[in-house]
């Protein structure tokens, strides 16, 4: 009887240990994407900033080229598979800003991810 008990509860123990160790990857996915839209957000305030520098929602291409690039290195601290998108003003004087990115983690199915900031220079 006793070795019932003892098979019993280490059956118990097995599913608590591959339930915490699902919660624990469930966390690490969770913590990665917020460091992704952390990225995002300082990639997308790098050129708002430079707009703010230079008192003009306009940005020249060569700016804008090179922000793009920088936002597709990952070396460099940009996201995986990101694609950046400035609107030009439009008749108030707001600019979007929009950052697409889609994690290598994640399924094709899946949503892509996205960040929007809108600028207007007062």
């Amino acid at each position: 009887m006793s070795l019932i008990e003892v098979l019993v509860s280490l059956v118990i123990f097995s599913i608590g240990v591959l339930g915490m160790v699902g919660l624990q990857a469930r966390a690490t996915q969770l913590s990665i994407d917020a460091e992704d839209r952390t990225r995002a957000t300082l990639l997308a305030n790098e050129l708002v900033s430079q707009m703010w520098a230079a008192g003009t929602t306009e940005v020249n291409q060569d700016v804008v080229a090179a922000w793009q690039r920088r936002l597709a290195d990952t070396a460099a601290g940009g996201l995986p598979n990101a694609q950046g998108v400035v609107s030009g003003p439009d008749g108030e004087g707001m600019v979007a800003i929009r950052i697409t990115w889609r994690s290598p983690a994640k399924l094709p199915s899946d949503p892509v991810s996205s960040y929007v900031t809108k600028v207007v220079q007062p």
